[in-house]
């Protein structure tokens, strides 16, 4: 059975390059310190603890697919990327919940540090990239979206989103990775 991905209608596709609107969406996350990377792997460890029983009911919740990474604090450069790639800071990943449960429906985690909530409607310029996501490799293809994000016209309203969508054991040049980023809709 496949992975259950957010749905999204696509305003714009451009090879790798896509707009995308997203619905309201809940997702649990938590905020955790350390590089891109290693925040990913602390954080991704504590959200499954969540999905796989480490709650009031004792569910078991269906993994779904990607797994987002986001600095916490960032602000953003109308004509450059600015983002926290390298280096230590705060970092909040983030897990959609199955379409199926509503806010109300999911169990309360007995991690405090794991929050519930609705995310709003969105609009995303996205990326699509394969292989590690690295700092390199992510701030390569950072530059790329945000100099397509110029190119167009597009105004960025949010932080930076790094979304991985393949696991651990797939091989690197097969995984599938996108570098997300809000931009105001009508733009």
């Amino acid at each position: 059975m496949p992975t259950e991905e957010p749905k999204f209608v696509l305003v714009l596709k451009d090879g790798a390059f896509e707009l995308r609107d997203y619905a309201t969406t809940v997702v649990a996350e938590v905020t955790v310190k350390g590089g891109q990377q290693d925040a990913g792997r602390k954080g991704f460890h504590l959200l499954a603890g969540y999905i796989f029983g480490g709650n009031d009911a004792g569910e078991k919740i269906a993994m779904t697919a990607p797994v987002t990474k986001i600095a916490k604090g960032e602000k953003i450069a109308m004509t450059a990327p600015m983002m926290r790639i390298a280096g230590e800071g705060d970092w909040l990943v983030r897990l959609n919940m199955p379409r199926r449960y509503a806010l109300a429906d999911l169990p309360l985690p007995n991690d405090k540090a794991v929050t519930i909530k609705a995310v709003p409607t969105v609009r995303l310029a996205i990326l699509r990239f394969s292989g590690l996501t690295g700092e390199a490799n992510v701030a390569d293809e950072t530059t790329r979206l945000f100099a397509i994000v110029a190119a167009r016209g597009l105004v960025p309203v949010g932080p930076l989103s790094i979304a991985l969508y393949s696991p651990p054991w797939t091989s690197w040049f097969l995984r599938r990775n996108e570098v997300m980023l809000s931009v105001a809709v009508g733009a």
